[in-house]
């Protein structure tokens, strides 16, 4: 049987990227998103080019029950999957006390709540069959408290901290969580976020082809957690050895619009 991968948040951007990079090494997928004309364009072009088999499933992932429902459709195509790349999710960036609170309960559900039941519901059948390989989105913010991003970073760091932990709970049973964690990334991301215009998106920002390629190789690897980017690693590094003085109005100046 040939190895089919489960991949949220296709249908741009790391997403997009990871289905592009799964499908050229010959995996079936499933892709996961919430635009369903998008999705069958995606589907179809793969198919195409890589003469692998899609299936596509159009879901909100942010509502409650949606890991259930995704686990439930899987179920109706295919035995299990050997990869899953929970990809999917979004920004509510600004000074915590402008943002607003529905969209971040969206997004903590969606980084947080659908991440965590992905994992409860797929890792079970890949440690059944002696194999599989999970991916989580994290970003460099997993490891940077960001004030002017908090809930965001605050969730990504979540998801690094759980995913590390669950990854040393699989020793030995052929399964494995990998966290990536890129920094600022050429997609529509920083554009939907309202961030595009501030001095973290004006230099050093990387493809997401060449952060799906890293992602996909540590994954692969059984890697716990992979930084994307030598800029985005020493800024990691930096975070650790200086005091919190320096780090957060640094942060706070990156996250500043540039013509504000």
């Amino acid at each position: 049987m040939k190895e089919r991968a489960l991949i949220t948040g296709t249908t741009s951007g790391i997403g997009k990227a990871f289905a592009e990079k799964l499908a050229s090494q010959g995996f079936d997928l499933i892709l996961v998103s919430r635009d369903s004309e998008k999705l069958s364009d995606q589907a179809a072009f793969l198919r195409e080019k890589y003469s692998v088999e899609i299936s596509c499933i159009a879901l909100d992932l942010a509502t409650p029950g949606s890991a259930m429902k995704v686990f439930n459709a899987v179920r109706d195509l295919t035995p299990g999957v050997s990869v899953l790349i929970n990809n999917a999710g979004f920004n509510e960036a600004g000074n915590f006390m402008k943002t607003r609170m529905e969209k971040e309960a969206e997004m903590i559900s969606l980084h947080i709540v659908f991440t965590t039941e992905m994992m409860k519901l797929f890792i079970p059948g890949m440690i059944e069959r002696g194999y599989g390989r999970v991916l989580n989105l994290g970003s460099t913010g997993s490891y940077i408290p960001c004030p002017g991003d908090a809930v965001y970073a605050a969730t990504k760091a979540y998801i690094l901290s759980l995913s590390k932990g669950i990854n040393a709970e699989l020793k030995g049973t052929g399964v494995s969580v990998t966290t990536l964690c890129p920094g600022p990334t050429n997609t529509e991301f920083a554009l939907k976020a309202g961030i595009l215009n501030t001095q973290l998106f004006q230099s050093n920002v990387m493809e997401p082809e060449a952060v799906a390629e890293i992602g996909y190789k540590a994954l692969m690897q059984g890697k716990t957690a992979v930084i994307a980017g030598s800029y985005n690693k020493m800024q990691v590094m930096l975070s650790k050895l200086l005091p919190a003085s320096i780090i957060d109005p640094l942060a706070m100046k990156m996250l500043e619009q540039k013509n504000a």
